[in-house]
């Protein structure tokens, strides 16, 4: 039985490798191991981060919801709390972006939250 060299997969996995690497400086780009070991860890922290990234977000959100409710003398605690009471089911994500974009509407829902 004939010996089979992976040469043509070789090429084509170190070229997928290099075109990843494009934008990194120096022998990072140029040379394969170094190569290899940028995009692999870049991949590693690309993945980790994506799910980091909603982390941060709800914390975005809650920071701007809390500023916004302390304009109207609430904690987030308990505009979050009379909203809840009031049987208003809006996400974080709608109310922040309430806070930053419509005031008059983010006032009513803290009154709404006062009275619950």
């Amino acid at each position: 039985m004939p010996r089979v060299k992976s040469n043509v997969a070789h090429h084509a996995r170190k070229k997928k490798y290099m075109e990843a690497a494009k934008g990194a400086r120096g022998g990072r780009s140029k040379l394969y191991k170094a190569a290899k070991e940028t995009v692999e860890r870049a991949m590693r922290y690309a993945y980790r981060d994506r799910r980091k990234k909603k982390g941060e977000f709800r914390t975005l959100w809650i920071t701007r919801i809390n500023a916004a409710a302390r304009l109207h003398e609430l904690s987030y605690n308990r505009f979050m709390s009379g909203l809840k009471k009031a049987g208003v089911e809006i996400d974080r994500k709608m109310l922040a972006e309430l806070a930053v974009v419509d005031a008059d509407a983010f006032a009513r829902l803290a009154e709404l939250a006062k009275g619950a």
